[in-house]
Protein backbone atom coordinates (compact mmCIF):
# COMPACT_ATOMS: atom_id res chain seq x y z
CA UNK A 1 0.00 0.00 0.00
CA UNK A 2 1.36 3.46 -0.44
CA UNK A 3 0.62 6.21 1.17
CA UNK A 4 0.06 9.78 1.41
CA UNK A 5 -0.03 11.91 4.37
CA UNK A 6 -0.98 15.16 4.36
CA UNK A 7 -1.07 17.74 7.15
CA UNK A 8 -4.25 17.72 8.92
CA UNK A 9 -4.05 21.30 10.15
CA UNK A 10 -1.70 23.56 7.19
CA UNK A 11 -2.71 23.74 3.34
CA UNK A 12 -1.37 21.07 1.12
CA UNK A 13 2.27 21.11 0.33
CA UNK A 14 3.30 21.20 -3.01
CA UNK A 15 5.62 17.99 -3.07
CA UNK A 16 2.47 16.02 -1.89
CA UNK A 17 0.39 16.41 -4.92
CA UNK A 18 3.60 16.04 -7.22
CA UNK A 19 4.13 12.66 -5.26
CA UNK A 20 0.90 11.80 -5.92
CA UNK A 21 0.86 12.95 -9.62
CA UNK A 22 4.43 10.67 -10.26
CA UNK A 23 3.49 7.76 -8.18
CA UNK A 24 4.69 5.54 -10.82
CA UNK A 25 2.39 2.38 -11.48
CA UNK A 26 0.02 3.03 -8.44
CA UNK A 27 -1.30 5.77 -10.34
CA UNK A 28 -3.02 3.61 -12.62
CA UNK A 29 -5.08 2.08 -9.85
CA UNK A 30 -7.65 3.24 -6.88
CA UNK A 31 -7.24 5.37 -4.60
CA UNK A 32 -8.57 5.64 -1.20
CA UNK A 33 -8.94 9.48 0.58
CA UNK A 34 -9.89 9.68 4.23
CA UNK A 35 -10.94 12.25 5.93
CA UNK A 36 -12.21 13.67 8.59
CA UNK A 37 -15.47 14.16 7.19
CA UNK A 38 -16.81 13.89 3.80
CA UNK A 39 -20.02 15.61 3.01
CA UNK A 40 -21.67 13.80 -0.24
CA UNK A 41 -24.43 16.28 -0.80
CA UNK A 42 -26.61 12.80 -2.03
CA UNK A 43 -29.48 12.44 0.86
CA UNK A 44 -28.48 8.59 1.10
CA UNK A 45 -25.60 8.66 2.27
CA UNK A 46 -25.08 12.35 3.57
CA UNK A 47 -21.61 11.65 4.57
CA UNK A 48 -18.39 9.46 5.24
CA UNK A 49 -14.60 9.52 6.52
CA UNK A 50 -13.26 7.41 3.21
CA UNK A 51 -13.80 7.16 -0.65
CA UNK A 52 -12.36 5.14 -3.09
CA UNK A 53 -11.64 5.91 -7.41
CA UNK A 54 -10.66 4.25 -10.05
CA UNK A 55 -8.03 5.42 -12.55
CA UNK A 56 -10.95 6.23 -14.77
CA UNK A 57 -11.68 9.23 -12.07
CA UNK A 58 -14.72 8.05 -10.98
CA UNK A 59 -16.18 6.97 -7.51
CA UNK A 60 -16.10 3.35 -6.91
CA UNK A 61 -17.17 3.48 -3.35
CA UNK A 62 -17.53 5.73 -0.12
CA UNK A 63 -18.18 5.06 3.26
CA UNK A 64 -16.53 4.39 6.67
CA UNK A 65 -12.29 4.24 6.60
CA UNK A 66 -12.09 1.05 7.98
CA UNK A 67 -14.09 -0.45 5.86
CA UNK A 68 -13.04 0.63 2.97
CA UNK A 69 -9.31 0.31 4.04
CA UNK A 70 -10.42 -3.40 4.14
CA UNK A 71 -12.15 -3.73 1.08
CA UNK A 72 -9.11 -1.79 -1.02
CA UNK A 73 -6.20 -3.14 0.96
CA UNK A 74 -4.06 -2.03 -2.03
CA UNK A 75 -5.23 1.55 -2.78
CA UNK A 76 -3.04 4.42 -2.80
CA UNK A 77 -4.00 6.18 0.42
CA UNK A 78 -4.28 9.94 0.64
CA UNK A 79 -5.18 11.01 4.14
CA UNK A 80 -6.44 14.75 4.32
CA UNK A 81 -6.51 14.73 8.22
CA UNK A 82 -8.69 16.56 9.94
CA UNK A 83 -9.79 18.37 6.84
CA UNK A 84 -13.53 18.11 5.57
CA UNK A 85 -13.93 17.36 2.11
CA UNK A 86 -17.30 18.69 -0.32
CA UNK A 87 -18.25 17.99 -3.93
CA UNK A 88 -16.63 20.15 -6.37
CA UNK A 89 -17.97 23.57 -6.17
CA UNK A 90 -20.06 24.54 -9.69
CA UNK A 91 -20.66 27.80 -10.81
CA UNK A 92 -24.11 28.10 -12.08
CA UNK A 93 -23.85 31.58 -14.17
CA UNK A 94 -20.40 32.30 -15.29
CA UNK A 95 -18.36 34.33 -18.50
CA UNK A 96 -15.26 31.94 -18.33
CA UNK A 97 -13.53 33.61 -21.03
CA UNK A 98 -14.59 36.97 -20.14
CA UNK A 99 -12.89 36.66 -16.50
CA UNK A 100 -9.72 35.61 -18.70
CA UNK A 101 -9.82 38.72 -20.22
CA UNK A 102 -10.50 41.09 -17.08
CA UNK A 103 -7.74 39.35 -15.59
CA UNK A 104 -5.88 40.85 -18.38
CA UNK A 105 -7.18 44.04 -18.35
CA UNK A 106 -7.39 47.62 -16.47
CA UNK A 107 -9.52 46.52 -12.91
CA UNK A 108 -11.46 49.02 -12.27
CA UNK A 109 -13.99 46.81 -9.55
CA UNK A 110 -14.42 49.10 -6.20
CA UNK A 111 -13.40 52.60 -7.93
CA UNK A 112 -15.11 54.97 -5.48
CA UNK A 113 -14.65 58.59 -8.24
CA UNK A 114 -13.92 58.54 -11.93
CA UNK A 115 -10.81 59.98 -10.24
CA UNK A 116 -9.56 56.74 -8.89
CA UNK A 117 -10.49 55.40 -12.24
CA UNK A 118 -8.36 57.69 -13.93
CA UNK A 119 -5.67 56.89 -11.86
CA UNK A 120 -5.93 52.80 -12.38
CA UNK A 121 -6.31 53.12 -15.80
CA UNK A 122 -3.01 55.62 -15.73
CA UNK A 123 -0.87 52.95 -13.77
CA UNK A 124 -2.18 50.19 -16.24
CA UNK A 125 -1.62 52.24 -19.34
CA UNK A 126 2.62 52.46 -18.49
CA UNK A 127 2.68 48.71 -19.25
CA UNK A 128 0.86 49.03 -22.86
CA UNK A 129 2.38 49.61 -26.20
CA UNK A 130 1.61 53.45 -27.19
CA UNK A 131 -0.41 52.42 -30.05
CA UNK A 132 -2.68 49.43 -28.13
CA UNK A 133 -6.16 51.04 -27.13
CA UNK A 134 -7.21 50.68 -22.96
CA UNK A 135 -9.23 48.05 -22.11
CA UNK A 136 -10.79 47.84 -18.44
CA UNK A 137 -13.75 46.81 -16.89
CA UNK A 138 -15.80 46.99 -13.17
CA UNK A 139 -16.74 50.71 -13.10
CA UNK A 140 -20.15 51.29 -10.90
CA UNK A 141 -21.18 54.55 -10.85
CA UNK A 142 -23.46 53.71 -8.24
CA UNK A 143 -20.51 53.92 -5.88
CA UNK A 144 -19.27 57.48 -6.68
CA UNK A 145 -20.38 60.23 -4.72
CA UNK A 146 -23.00 61.55 -7.85
CA UNK A 147 -24.24 58.66 -8.60
CA UNK A 148 -24.44 59.77 -12.26
CA UNK A 149 -23.40 58.38 -15.33
CA UNK A 150 -19.33 59.02 -16.64
CA UNK A 151 -19.03 61.00 -19.75
CA UNK A 152 -16.30 61.01 -22.60
CA UNK A 153 -14.28 64.14 -21.20
CA UNK A 154 -12.84 62.37 -17.84
CA UNK A 155 -11.14 60.22 -19.83
CA UNK A 156 -10.63 62.37 -22.98
CA UNK A 157 -8.58 64.88 -20.20
CA UNK A 158 -5.99 61.51 -19.48
CA UNK A 159 -6.11 60.47 -22.57
CA UNK A 160 -6.74 62.19 -25.55
CA UNK A 161 -5.36 60.38 -28.40
CA UNK A 162 -5.42 56.34 -27.35
CA UNK A 163 -8.78 54.97 -27.21
CA UNK A 164 -10.52 53.60 -24.12
CA UNK A 165 -12.98 51.27 -23.83
CA UNK A 166 -14.12 50.15 -20.14
CA UNK A 167 -16.81 47.94 -19.25
CA UNK A 168 -19.83 48.38 -16.77
CA UNK A 169 -19.52 46.35 -13.54
CA UNK A 170 -22.38 44.14 -14.57
CA UNK A 171 -21.43 44.13 -18.64
CA UNK A 172 -24.69 46.00 -19.10
CA UNK A 173 -22.95 49.26 -20.27
CA UNK A 174 -19.43 50.36 -21.91
CA UNK A 175 -17.83 53.97 -21.43
CA UNK A 176 -15.66 55.51 -24.15
CA UNK A 177 -13.49 58.61 -24.58
CA UNK A 178 -13.16 60.35 -28.17
CA UNK A 179 -10.62 58.53 -29.34
CA UNK A 180 -12.78 55.24 -29.64
CA UNK A 181 -15.72 56.93 -30.28
CA UNK A 182 -14.23 58.09 -33.74
CA UNK A 183 -13.18 55.10 -34.57
CA UNK A 184 -16.72 53.83 -34.84
CA UNK A 185 -17.21 55.39 -37.81
CA UNK A 186 -20.68 56.43 -37.71
CA UNK A 187 -22.06 59.68 -36.26
CA UNK A 188 -23.21 58.92 -32.92
CA UNK A 189 -25.17 62.21 -33.02
CA UNK A 190 -28.44 62.87 -33.05
CA UNK A 191 -32.14 61.29 -31.90
CA UNK A 192 -31.67 57.59 -33.18
CA UNK A 193 -30.98 54.36 -30.97
CA UNK A 194 -29.86 50.87 -32.15
CA UNK A 195 -33.54 48.07 -30.69
CA UNK A 196 -32.49 47.14 -27.53
CA UNK A 197 -30.12 49.73 -26.71
CA UNK A 198 -29.67 53.44 -25.49
CA UNK A 199 -26.82 55.90 -26.66
CA UNK A 200 -26.51 58.55 -23.74
CA UNK A 201 -26.46 62.00 -25.02
CA UNK A 202 -26.09 65.49 -24.39
CA UNK A 203 -27.46 68.35 -26.73
CA UNK A 204 -27.79 65.34 -28.95
CA UNK A 205 -24.20 64.03 -28.86
CA UNK A 206 -23.05 61.10 -27.45
CA UNK A 207 -21.79 61.25 -23.84
CA UNK A 208 -19.32 58.49 -23.89
CA UNK A 209 -21.69 56.12 -22.52
CA UNK A 210 -23.21 52.93 -24.35
CA UNK A 211 -26.04 50.99 -23.07
CA UNK A 212 -26.80 47.46 -23.59
CA UNK A 213 -26.52 46.54 -27.30
CA UNK A 214 -25.40 50.14 -27.99
CA UNK A 215 -22.08 49.06 -26.24
CA UNK A 216 -21.85 46.76 -29.69
CA UNK A 217 -21.27 50.35 -31.27
CA UNK A 218 -17.45 50.60 -29.85
CA UNK A 219 -16.87 47.05 -28.61
CA UNK A 220 -17.63 46.24 -32.56
CA UNK A 221 -14.33 48.15 -33.24
CA UNK A 222 -12.01 47.43 -30.44
CA UNK A 223 -9.11 45.17 -31.69
CA UNK A 224 -9.66 41.78 -31.59
CA UNK A 225 -6.58 39.99 -29.52
CA UNK A 226 -3.99 37.54 -30.92
CA UNK A 227 -4.56 33.63 -29.94
CA UNK A 228 -1.78 34.23 -27.85
CA UNK A 229 -3.33 36.54 -25.69
CA UNK A 230 -6.20 34.54 -25.25
CA UNK A 231 -4.16 31.05 -24.22
CA UNK A 232 -2.78 33.61 -21.36
CA UNK A 233 -6.36 35.08 -20.50
CA UNK A 234 -8.01 31.31 -20.25
CA UNK A 235 -4.75 30.13 -18.61
CA UNK A 236 -4.86 32.94 -15.72
CA UNK A 237 -8.78 31.84 -15.56
CA UNK A 238 -8.50 28.42 -14.92
CA UNK A 239 -5.98 28.77 -12.25
CA UNK A 240 -7.92 31.54 -10.52
CA UNK A 241 -11.25 29.32 -10.36
CA UNK A 242 -9.39 26.01 -9.21
CA UNK A 243 -7.87 27.91 -6.09
CA UNK A 244 -11.41 28.61 -4.88
CA UNK A 245 -13.03 25.61 -5.20
CA UNK A 246 -14.43 25.37 -8.92
CA UNK A 247 -14.58 22.10 -10.51
CA UNK A 248 -17.49 22.99 -12.80
CA UNK A 249 -19.24 26.43 -14.20
CA UNK A 250 -21.89 26.56 -16.55
CA UNK A 251 -21.09 29.09 -19.07
CA UNK A 252 -23.59 31.77 -20.21
CA UNK A 253 -24.06 33.06 -23.61
CA UNK A 254 -20.72 31.63 -25.45
CA UNK A 255 -19.78 32.65 -28.99
CA UNK A 256 -18.00 30.83 -30.94
CA UNK A 257 -14.44 32.58 -30.47
CA UNK A 258 -14.96 31.46 -26.61
CA UNK A 259 -16.23 28.09 -27.57
CA UNK A 260 -12.85 27.49 -29.84
CA UNK A 261 -10.84 29.07 -27.04
CA UNK A 262 -12.39 26.31 -24.56
CA UNK A 263 -12.34 23.53 -27.02
CA UNK A 264 -8.60 23.93 -27.99
CA UNK A 265 -7.79 23.84 -23.98
CA UNK A 266 -9.83 20.59 -24.08
CA UNK A 267 -8.20 18.99 -26.98
CA UNK A 268 -4.92 19.52 -25.43
CA UNK A 269 -5.72 18.16 -21.73
CA UNK A 270 -5.27 21.62 -20.45
CA UNK A 271 -9.32 22.09 -19.07
CA UNK A 272 -8.60 22.29 -15.85
CA UNK A 273 -12.39 22.04 -14.79
CA UNK A 274 -15.90 21.54 -16.53
CA UNK A 275 -17.59 23.50 -18.59
CA UNK A 276 -21.32 23.53 -19.85
CA UNK A 277 -21.51 25.88 -22.02
CA UNK A 278 -24.79 27.44 -23.43
CA UNK A 279 -24.56 29.07 -26.72
CA UNK A 280 -24.94 32.90 -26.90
CA UNK A 281 -28.77 33.00 -28.42
CA UNK A 282 -28.09 34.85 -31.99
CA UNK A 283 -24.71 33.10 -32.56
CA UNK A 284 -24.36 30.31 -35.38
CA UNK A 285 -23.32 28.12 -32.43
CA UNK A 286 -27.21 27.63 -32.37
CA UNK A 287 -27.70 26.39 -35.89
CA UNK A 288 -24.26 24.09 -35.28
CA UNK A 289 -26.39 22.29 -32.51
CA UNK A 290 -29.31 21.91 -34.38
CA UNK A 291 -27.50 20.63 -37.24
CA UNK A 292 -25.53 18.07 -34.89
CA UNK A 293 -26.94 17.80 -31.96
CA UNK A 294 -25.28 18.25 -28.47
CA UNK A 295 -21.64 18.62 -28.24
CA UNK A 296 -19.35 16.54 -25.98
CA UNK A 297 -15.83 16.42 -25.74
CA UNK A 298 -14.55 12.97 -25.12
CA UNK A 299 -12.46 14.08 -22.08
CA UNK A 300 -16.41 14.88 -20.51
CA UNK A 301 -14.46 18.93 -19.72
CA UNK A 302 -16.54 20.42 -22.28
CA UNK A 303 -20.00 20.14 -23.54
CA UNK A 304 -22.72 22.45 -25.19
CA UNK A 305 -26.38 21.23 -24.80
CA UNK A 306 -28.10 24.25 -24.33
CA UNK A 307 -28.78 28.19 -25.24
CA UNK A 308 -28.73 31.35 -23.25
CA UNK A 309 -31.32 33.96 -24.53
CA UNK A 310 -31.58 37.95 -23.24
CA UNK A 311 -34.93 39.13 -22.39
CA UNK A 312 -33.37 42.49 -20.40
CA UNK A 313 -30.90 44.59 -19.10
CA UNK A 314 -28.83 45.16 -15.60
CA UNK A 315 -30.68 46.51 -12.69
CA UNK A 316 -27.71 48.97 -11.86
CA UNK A 317 -27.56 50.19 -15.17
CA UNK A 318 -31.43 50.73 -14.94
CA UNK A 319 -31.83 48.56 -18.17
CA UNK A 320 -33.98 45.63 -16.22
CA UNK A 321 -37.30 45.57 -17.71
CA UNK A 322 -40.03 46.95 -15.49
CA UNK A 323 -43.53 46.52 -14.51
CA UNK A 324 -43.86 50.37 -13.53
CA UNK A 325 -41.33 53.17 -13.55
CA UNK A 326 -38.20 52.86 -11.97
CA UNK A 327 -38.52 55.09 -8.24
CA UNK A 328 -35.72 57.07 -9.18
CA UNK A 329 -36.00 57.77 -12.33
CA UNK A 330 -39.45 58.15 -13.68
CA UNK A 331 -40.51 57.70 -16.98
CA UNK A 332 -37.55 54.87 -17.07
CA UNK A 333 -39.11 51.40 -17.29
CA UNK A 334 -35.75 49.58 -18.77
CA UNK A 335 -34.88 47.75 -21.86
CA UNK A 336 -36.70 44.78 -23.69
CA UNK A 337 -33.73 43.12 -25.70
CA UNK A 338 -35.57 40.54 -27.45
CA UNK A 339 -39.77 41.68 -28.29
CA UNK A 340 -41.80 38.88 -27.24
CA UNK A 341 -42.48 37.44 -30.53
CA UNK A 342 -38.71 37.22 -31.05
CA UNK A 343 -38.27 36.02 -27.63
CA UNK A 344 -41.15 32.64 -28.39
CA UNK A 345 -39.46 32.22 -31.71
CA UNK A 346 -36.22 31.44 -30.20
CA UNK A 347 -37.81 29.61 -27.32
CA UNK A 348 -39.42 27.24 -29.87
CA UNK A 349 -36.26 26.72 -32.33
CA UNK A 350 -34.13 25.72 -29.01
CA UNK A 351 -37.10 23.38 -28.13
CA UNK A 352 -37.32 21.98 -31.82
CA UNK A 353 -33.80 21.27 -31.86
CA UNK A 354 -33.77 19.66 -28.37
CA UNK A 355 -31.81 22.67 -26.58
CA UNK A 356 -32.13 23.23 -23.33
CA UNK A 357 -33.51 26.93 -22.73
CA UNK A 358 -31.65 29.55 -20.23
CA UNK A 359 -33.13 33.26 -20.65
CA UNK A 360 -31.84 36.21 -18.65
CA UNK A 361 -34.25 38.07 -17.05
CA UNK A 362 -34.02 40.42 -13.88
CA UNK A 363 -36.98 42.91 -14.31
CA UNK A 364 -40.52 41.95 -13.33
CA UNK A 365 -41.35 42.72 -16.67
CA UNK A 366 -38.94 40.91 -18.47
CA UNK A 367 -39.09 37.89 -15.98
CA UNK A 368 -42.99 37.80 -17.15
CA UNK A 369 -42.11 38.39 -20.71
CA UNK A 370 -40.25 35.09 -20.10
CA UNK A 371 -42.56 33.55 -18.06
CA UNK A 372 -45.46 34.21 -20.63
CA UNK A 373 -43.05 32.96 -23.24
CA UNK A 374 -41.86 29.44 -21.73
CA UNK A 375 -45.94 28.59 -21.34
CA UNK A 376 -46.69 29.34 -24.48
CA UNK A 377 -44.40 26.92 -26.05
CA UNK A 378 -43.92 24.39 -23.64
CA UNK A 379 -47.67 24.07 -23.13
CA UNK A 380 -49.00 20.90 -21.42
CA UNK A 381 -44.94 20.02 -21.95
CA UNK A 382 -44.55 22.04 -18.77
CA UNK A 383 -45.14 19.07 -16.52
CA UNK A 384 -42.05 17.28 -18.11
CA UNK A 385 -38.09 17.20 -17.47
CA UNK A 386 -37.10 20.12 -19.36
CA UNK A 387 -35.33 21.87 -16.89
CA UNK A 388 -35.55 25.06 -18.16
CA UNK A 389 -34.10 28.30 -16.58
CA UNK A 390 -34.06 31.84 -15.52
CA UNK A 391 -31.13 33.36 -15.30
CA UNK A 392 -30.95 35.67 -12.24
CA UNK A 393 -34.56 35.79 -11.49
CA UNK A 394 -34.51 38.43 -9.68
CA UNK A 395 -36.92 40.81 -9.45
CA UNK A 396 -40.31 39.13 -9.61
CA UNK A 397 -44.31 40.62 -8.89
CA UNK A 398 -46.83 39.07 -7.21
CA UNK A 399 -47.87 35.39 -8.61
CA UNK A 400 -45.03 35.28 -10.68
CA UNK A 401 -43.09 32.94 -8.15
CA UNK A 402 -45.40 30.29 -8.23
CA UNK A 403 -45.52 29.89 -12.01
CA UNK A 404 -41.74 28.98 -11.72
CA UNK A 405 -42.93 25.51 -9.63
CA UNK A 406 -46.01 25.84 -12.28
CA UNK A 407 -43.49 25.58 -15.58
CA UNK A 408 -41.01 23.43 -13.76
CA UNK A 409 -38.35 25.73 -13.65
CA UNK A 410 -35.15 26.13 -12.97
CA UNK A 411 -34.21 29.74 -10.77
CA UNK A 412 -30.63 30.63 -11.42
CA UNK A 413 -29.58 32.76 -9.20
CA UNK A 414 -26.33 35.08 -7.74
CA UNK A 415 -26.44 35.44 -4.43
CA UNK A 416 -23.76 38.43 -4.42
CA UNK A 417 -26.00 40.25 -6.65
CA UNK A 418 -27.92 41.08 -3.82
CA UNK A 419 -25.35 42.03 -1.79
CA UNK A 420 -24.11 43.83 -4.21
CA UNK A 421 -27.17 45.70 -5.11
CA UNK A 422 -28.85 46.36 -1.58
CA UNK A 423 -27.17 50.00 -0.99
CA UNK A 424 -29.14 51.64 -3.86
CA UNK A 425 -32.16 48.27 -4.81
CA UNK A 426 -34.64 49.72 -2.29
CA UNK A 427 -33.93 53.30 -4.32
CA UNK A 428 -34.42 51.74 -8.22
CA UNK A 429 -37.35 49.46 -6.89
CA UNK A 430 -39.34 51.21 -4.18
CA UNK A 431 -39.96 48.92 -0.96
CA UNK A 432 -43.26 47.51 -2.52
CA UNK A 433 -41.35 45.59 -5.51
CA UNK A 434 -38.28 44.12 -3.23
CA UNK A 435 -41.06 42.16 -1.37
CA UNK A 436 -40.02 40.16 -4.86
CA UNK A 437 -36.48 40.24 -5.04
CA UNK A 438 -33.63 38.55 -4.70
CA UNK A 439 -36.23 36.11 -3.45
CA UNK A 440 -34.45 32.57 -2.86
CA UNK A 441 -36.46 31.42 0.20
CA UNK A 442 -39.51 32.10 -1.43
CA UNK A 443 -38.22 29.95 -4.15
CA UNK A 444 -37.74 27.05 -1.74
CA UNK A 445 -40.91 27.16 -0.14
CA UNK A 446 -42.31 27.07 -3.58
CA UNK A 447 -40.50 24.10 -4.82
CA UNK A 448 -38.58 25.93 -7.08
CA UNK A 449 -35.49 24.65 -7.88
CA UNK A 450 -32.42 26.53 -7.10
CA UNK A 451 -28.75 26.69 -9.05
CA UNK A 452 -26.41 29.14 -7.70
CA UNK A 453 -23.99 30.74 -9.24
CA UNK A 454 -21.74 34.17 -9.40
CA UNK A 455 -22.01 35.64 -13.13
CA UNK A 456 -18.20 36.21 -12.83
CA UNK A 457 -16.62 38.46 -13.74
CA UNK A 458 -19.53 41.02 -13.26
CA UNK A 459 -19.28 39.52 -9.65
CA UNK A 460 -16.39 38.33 -8.01
CA UNK A 461 -15.60 34.62 -9.20
CA UNK A 462 -15.21 32.75 -5.43
CA UNK A 463 -17.93 30.84 -4.48
CA UNK A 464 -17.41 31.19 -0.86
CA UNK A 465 -18.66 34.78 -1.14
CA UNK A 466 -21.78 33.28 -2.48
CA UNK A 467 -22.31 30.58 0.25
CA UNK A 468 -21.92 33.86 2.63
CA UNK A 469 -23.98 35.81 0.81
CA UNK A 470 -26.71 33.17 0.70
CA UNK A 471 -26.59 32.16 4.30
CA UNK A 472 -25.88 35.53 5.91
CA UNK A 473 -27.37 38.18 3.54
CA UNK A 474 -24.20 40.27 4.33
CA UNK A 475 -21.69 41.98 2.49
CA UNK A 476 -18.32 40.56 3.93
CA UNK A 477 -17.91 43.39 6.33
CA UNK A 478 -20.88 42.37 7.77
CA UNK A 479 -23.21 44.63 6.87
CA UNK A 480 -25.52 45.09 7.46
CA UNK A 481 -26.43 44.04 10.83
CA UNK A 482 -28.77 41.16 10.80
CA UNK A 483 -28.72 40.85 7.26
CA UNK A 484 -30.82 42.64 4.12
CA UNK A 485 -33.95 41.17 4.06
CA UNK A 486 -32.91 37.97 5.50
CA UNK A 487 -36.16 36.00 5.71
CA UNK A 488 -34.73 35.02 2.54
CA UNK A 489 -31.43 33.29 3.43
CA UNK A 490 -30.75 30.16 2.49
CA UNK A 491 -29.40 27.45 5.19
CA UNK A 492 -25.49 26.48 4.81
CA UNK A 493 -26.87 23.20 3.60
CA UNK A 494 -28.92 24.49 1.26
CA UNK A 495 -26.01 26.76 0.11
CA UNK A 496 -23.83 24.58 -0.79
CA UNK A 497 -26.58 22.23 -2.61
CA UNK A 498 -27.27 25.51 -4.77
CA UNK A 499 -23.53 25.20 -5.37
CA UNK A 500 -23.06 21.27 -6.62
CA UNK A 501 -25.96 18.75 -6.93
CA UNK A 502 -28.11 21.55 -7.45
CA UNK A 503 -25.95 23.27 -10.10
CA UNK A 504 -25.37 19.71 -11.68
CA UNK A 505 -29.00 18.93 -11.86
CA UNK A 506 -29.83 22.14 -13.83
CA UNK A 507 -27.45 21.69 -16.21
CA UNK A 508 -28.89 17.57 -16.42
CA UNK A 509 -25.39 16.32 -15.13
CA UNK A 510 -26.67 14.72 -11.86
CA UNK A 511 -25.28 11.23 -13.28
CA UNK A 512 -22.09 13.20 -13.73
CA UNK A 513 -21.27 15.68 -10.92
CA UNK A 514 -22.63 17.28 -7.95
CA UNK A 515 -22.26 14.59 -5.49
CA UNK A 516 -19.62 12.16 -3.58
CA UNK A 517 -21.51 8.76 -4.75
CA UNK A 518 -20.63 5.86 -6.68
CA UNK A 519 -20.61 6.02 -10.46
CA UNK A 520 -19.87 9.52 -10.67
CA UNK A 521 -16.89 11.65 -11.07
CA UNK A 522 -14.08 12.09 -8.17
CA UNK A 523 -14.44 16.03 -8.55
CA UNK A 524 -14.11 17.42 -5.36
CA UNK A 525 -12.39 20.11 -3.04
CA UNK A 526 -10.55 19.53 0.07
CA UNK A 527 -11.03 22.24 2.80
CA UNK A 528 -9.60 23.26 6.41
CA UNK A 529 -13.52 23.72 7.92
CA UNK A 530 -16.71 22.18 7.41
CA UNK A 531 -18.90 24.63 6.00
CA UNK A 532 -22.16 23.13 7.51
CA UNK A 533 -20.54 22.99 11.37
CA UNK A 534 -19.00 27.00 11.33
CA UNK A 535 -20.94 30.54 11.43
CA UNK A 536 -22.14 31.41 8.45
CA UNK A 537 -20.04 34.92 8.62
CA UNK A 538 -17.24 32.44 8.34
CA UNK A 539 -18.05 30.49 5.13
CA UNK A 540 -16.78 33.65 2.75
CA UNK A 541 -12.31 32.84 4.52
CA UNK A 542 -13.22 28.76 4.15
CA UNK A 543 -9.68 27.78 3.48
CA UNK A 544 -9.47 25.68 -0.03
CA UNK A 545 -6.87 23.39 0.66
CA UNK A 546 -6.83 21.79 -2.67
CA UNK A 547 -9.21 21.00 -5.56
CA UNK A 548 -9.13 18.12 -7.33
CA UNK A 549 -11.16 17.32 -10.75
CA UNK A 550 -11.51 13.47 -12.31
CA UNK A 551 -9.22 12.26 -9.06
CA UNK A 552 -6.45 14.49 -9.87
CA UNK A 553 -5.11 17.57 -7.94
CA UNK A 554 -5.57 21.15 -10.09
CA UNK A 555 -4.71 23.27 -7.30
CA UNK A 556 -3.10 23.49 -4.19
CA UNK A 557 -2.71 25.88 -0.88
CA UNK A 558 1.00 27.11 -0.27
CA UNK A 559 1.84 25.73 3.20
CA UNK A 560 4.44 26.42 5.34
CA UNK A 561 7.81 24.63 5.19
CA UNK A 562 7.76 21.45 6.56
CA UNK A 563 4.83 19.71 5.46
CA UNK A 564 6.01 16.55 4.40
CA UNK A 565 4.99 13.66 2.58
CA UNK A 566 5.31 10.01 2.86
CA UNK A 567 4.95 6.74 0.38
Amino acid sequence: MRRIRFNPVAALSAGVLLAFAGAGHAADGERLLTAARIHTSDPGTPSATAMVWGADGRIIAVGGAAELAARHPDAQRIDVGHATVIPGLIDAHVHLVGLGHALMQADLVGARSTGEIVERLQAFAQSLPGDAWLIGRGWDQNLWPDKAFPTAAVLDAAFPDRPVVLERIDGHAAWANSAAMRAVGRDLAGDWQPEGGLVLRADARATGVFIDTAASLVYDVVPEPDAAWQDRAMERALRHVASLGLTGVHDMGTSRSEFDVMRRFADRGALTLRVRAYALGDSDLVADRCRDGAYRHASGRLDMRGVKLMVDGALGSRGAALIDDYSDDPGNRGLVLLTEEALEAAVRRARDCGLQVATHAIGDRGNRIVLDAYRRVLGEAAAGDHRWRVEHAQVLAPGDLERFAALRLVASVQPTHATSDMPWAGERLGEERLAGAYAWRSFVQAGVPLALGSDFPVELPDPRLGLHAAVTRQDVHGHPPGGWRVDQALTAAEALHGFTAGAAWAAFDEGETGRLVPGLRADFVVVAEDPLQIAGSGLDTLGVLSTWVDGRPVHEAASPAGVAASR
